[in-house]
């Protein structure tokens, strides 16, 4: 060898690509809106920021490292076990914790076939090996789930909903996929966009972790709580997980500035019933406009859609993807996902959501 070579599996990792950013803020004197990363209208709350200001002056000074204060405010919020919770850079670093602690060479990880890319990474991060179970109507099918486990499988990463089709799977399918596991394998149930649900045969979780060993629930502090730019979630699981993956975590993996403001955006429950309140109106609104342009919209429960346009190759979803930013409205091509069909459109604020329909009743009319 004449230079260091990764072990097997890495370079079988596509890295991640994120949506599009605006490259400005104004196109053609009207706003432009970033509507592909699923980033809340409505900012983070003002006590949140209020928090960073007053941490200012102390950054110097390392954060506490096991998060206690965070996690006892998650506790409280949620009315959980702080000893069961523990925090990280973003849910993504909890999932990726969790790979690494239970999968290993010759180990497999099963996901759905249109669940998050962050899957495939942290199993053949691992060194493990990726299985696929097909989904249904582009949702995830507990049965094909199941058909995937056998001995070598050591984790099902399942996200609910999903990103980025919107599509969830209720409490009693949960169930039924948890309490038919073997009892080796570790359910992770990603449940980021969690608080937009307004269904009432969903839960995010908590409840069968509560009740299981087996089974742990992801959550995310970038979504409905606004505070993407901090990197900030966290996991609630069994004794036996937690400890083990603050056997293995980074000292410090939670700097004290995204700590304050978790606390501090927890406490505001104003804001965060705004966020939701206007979500329930413009989900729908967003959902029912579209298709009436005759696009089809998979049903969501998150904070996002996902629009099919009509084509086989995805030209025509390149060519909407290319006609809405040109407009100031920055959607996500979600072809890495096998959804070339498809763009990813997140719920803005009113003028983005009139824009983006307006926009796209003029590209459907074609040329004039």
């Amino acid at each position: 060898m004449t230079r260091p070579v990764p072990r097997a599996g890495v370079m079988q990792i596509d890295a991640y690509t994120p949506g599009k950013s605006a490259a400005a803020k104004v196109l053609n004197g009207a706003r432009v809106y970033k509507l592909s990363a699923n980033e809340t209208p409505l900012g983070p709350s003002p006590r949140a920021v209020e928090a960073l200001r007053e941490l200012a002056p102390h950054i110097a000074d390392y954060p506490e490292g096991s998060s206690r204060l965070l996690r006892e405010a998650i506790g409280a919020r949620y009315g959980l076990d702080p000893a069961r919770i523990v925090a990280g850079a973003g849910s993504d670093q909890i999932l990726e914790l969790l790979a690494l602690a239970y999968v290993g060479p010759g180990d497999e990880g099963v996901y759905s076939q249109y669940g998050f890319l962050e899957y495939r990474i942290v199993i053949l991060a691992a060194g493990g090996t990726p299985k696929i179970a097909p989904e249904t109507n582009y949702t995830a099918n507990v049965d094909a789930l199941l058909e995937q486990v056998n001995d070598n499988t050591k984790i099902i990463f399942l996200a609910n909903p999903n990103n980025p089709t919107g599509t969830y799977l209720p409490t009693k399918e949960i169930a039924r996929l948890a309490n038919t596991l073997p009892p080796h394998v570790l359910l992770v149930l990603d449940a980021a966009y969690a608080e937009y649900v307004r269904a009432e045969d969903y839960e995010a979780g908590a409840a069968l972790v509560a009740a299981r060993e087996n089974v742990v629930m992801t959550r995310t502090f970038s979504k409905i709580y606004g505070l993407a730019g901090l990197r900030l979630g966290w996991g609630y699981g069994p004794r036996h997980v937690i400890e083990t993956l603050d056997r293995i975590r980074s000292p410090f993996n939670v700097s004290s500035a995204a700590s304050v403001a978790g606390v501090a955006a927890l406490e505001d429950r104003a804001h965060i019933d705004a966020a939701v309140a206007h979500n329930a109106k413009w989900l729908p609104w967003l959902s029912q406009s579209i298709a009436a342009l005759g696009l089809e919209v998979l049903p969501s429960v998150g904070n996002f859609l996902a629009i099919r346009f009509p084509d086989q190759d995805g030209s025509r979803a390149a060519d909407a993807d290319k006609y809405l930013t040109e407009r100031g409205l920055i959607p996500r091509a979600i072809g890495a996902y096998g959804m070339p069909q498809f763009l990813r459109l997140t719920v803005g604020p009113r003028e983005a959501n009139e824009r983006v329909v307006d926009a796209l009743k003029d590209f459907m009319r074609g040329p004039r």
